[in-house]
């Protein structure tokens, strides 16, 4: 069983009429509190907060800009992941095949992520058997299963081991645009699963007959998905017009064939740099969760942590050198949502509420204020003396949104919502790139650092 909390001896204490009665008194003596009240009574808390000469700053120009294509929309779903690195594999397809708003299929790779995942989870689960389920890792890994999103490792491990393919050929569906129904029957079944994998273990089954109830599970989980995804294409033709309307007919590919033939991204050449601001993770050591993943057997959630300005230096090298970056954020914070505007000090609460609400990074990863909630891509750099001062960012909210679907980022925001970017391992400098041999740190499978996922 889990143990108790400690708890100091001190007396719980009330609060007391008089106690209220003197806050109620103070706020109307503060003419500033309530002409806040007043404010916030007929309009949002950001339309009060918003600083305009901050907004007015933040400007979409960029010195370097890749983009030139129409941005996605994963809908209600938390295919972010996903999205950002299809959209950077599809940078490097759209000029293979002359067709500027080329897509892969996203539906393809959820998929295949939701049915590996689901054999990593029951995995665990056997392994978890002589735990009580409400003991804190088997409460957690419980808590979280078929949820939709991920890290970038665990995307390269569905690339390599399914490859990809045209969104035409496995396009959206009801379910694949709206996860909620998908997920919330995946959930069901699969906990009934690891009750059923925890008795059989529990009654001493041996090794074949776990694995053979657990391939029965999967079995069912193959079931749900297929009638809510649709079947996965193993083999097909590809033929299409490009846009110099030359017709092509290219022959049969498997979605492994697919994503060789028209990328030249090798996927296990890239790392994920991170910025973990807490010292007792140091800079230059690589890091892990523990049970995160989703291929048994695939590339395992590494990251490399840095200081953000190696981790902004590395990115705006790869865009100059012409290849959008991968990368996830805490995204709500300081950003303005009609126009997609990020900046650090966008909104002034403290302006309005009286209250100092100054956190650093460190102490909102630690206090639970702040995590990896979104993942996109960067998409340009604005650079002066080869020094970010905004960047360009392609989001998977459409193209209604923002400036055509894209948002521009000051690069203040980058110091304290961004935590990690993907690049090319050899744009590291060489003592970094020997830190990848290191023994990775294994932080426990709740941490901050697993939350995309």
């Amino acid at each position: 069983m889990t143990s108790p909390v400690p708890e100091n001896s001190r007396k719980r204490q009330q609060l007391s009429p008089e106690t209220l009665a003197a806050w109620f008194a103070s706020f109307e003596a503060d003419a500033a509190a309530r002409r806040s009240m007043n404010a916030v009574a007929r309009t949002t808390v950001d339309d009060v907060a918003l600083d305009r000469t901050r907004l007015l700053s933040v400007q979409t120009s960029m010195s370097h800009r890749l983009d030139d294509w129409k941005a996605v929309d994963q809908k209600r779903s938390g295919r972010c992941w996903l999205f950002a690195a299809l959209n950077l594999l599809r940078s490097d397809a759209r000029r293979a095949l002359n067709v500027k708003d080329f897509e892969f299929s996203q539906n393809h790779a959820m998929y295949w992520d939701k049915l590996e995942r689901a054999n990593f989870f029951l995995e665990d689960m056997i392994q978890l058997a002589d735990a009580a389920p409400e003991d804190r890792l088997p409460a957690f890994l419980l808590g979280n299963v078929a949820d939709d999103g991920g890290q970038w490792d665990m995307e390269v491990s569905v690339f390599l081991k399914h490859g990809a393919v045209p969104k035409a050929l496995m396009p959206e569906t009801e379910s694949s645009s709206n996860t909620s129904k998908l997920n919330q029957s995946l959930r069901r079944q699969l906990r009934i699963g690891a009750r059923r994998l925890r008795e059989a273990a529990q009654a001493d089954a041996g090794a074949a007959e776990l694995t053979s109830l657990k391939e029965e599970i999967l079995k069912e989980t193959h079931r749900i998905l297929t009638i809510h995804l649709g079947v996965p294409p193993t083999e097909f033709e590809w033929q299409y017009n490009d846009d110099d309307r030359v017709f092509h007919r290219e022959g049969t590919f498997t979605p492994q064939s697919f994503l060789a033939t028209y990328t030249e991204i090798d996927l296990t050449q890239y790392v994920c740099l991170v910025d973990d601001p807490r010292p007792e993770h140091p800079k230059g050591a690589t890091l892990t969760v523990a049970h995160l993943g989703n291929v048994v057997g695939g590339s395992p959630v590494l990251y490399l942590n840095v200081d953000v300005q190696t981790m902004k230096q590395v990115a705006a090298a790869s865009i100059e050198q012409g290849e959008p970056v991968w990368f996830g954020c805490d995204v709500d914070p300081q950003m303005e949502s009609t126009g997609g505007l990020w900046h650090a000090e966008l909104f002034d609460y403290n302006g309005v509420y009286g209250v100092d609400l100054s956190t650093t990074k460190e102490e909102r990863v630690r206090f639970g204020e702040s995590a990896m909630t979104h993942a996109m891509l960067f998409t340009g750099v604005d650079l002066v003396e080869n020094t970010p001062r905004r960047w360009r960012v392609e989001n998977s909210w459409g193209s209604e949104k923002f400036d055509g679907g894209f948002c521009t980022m000051d690069d203040s925001w980058f110091d304290e919502y961004v935590f990690e970017v993907v690049v090319r391992k050899d744009r590291l400098p060489q003592s970094l790139q020997d830190a990848l041999a290191t023994d990775p740190l294994v932080l426990p499978a709740w941490d901050p650092m697993g939350a995309l996922a």
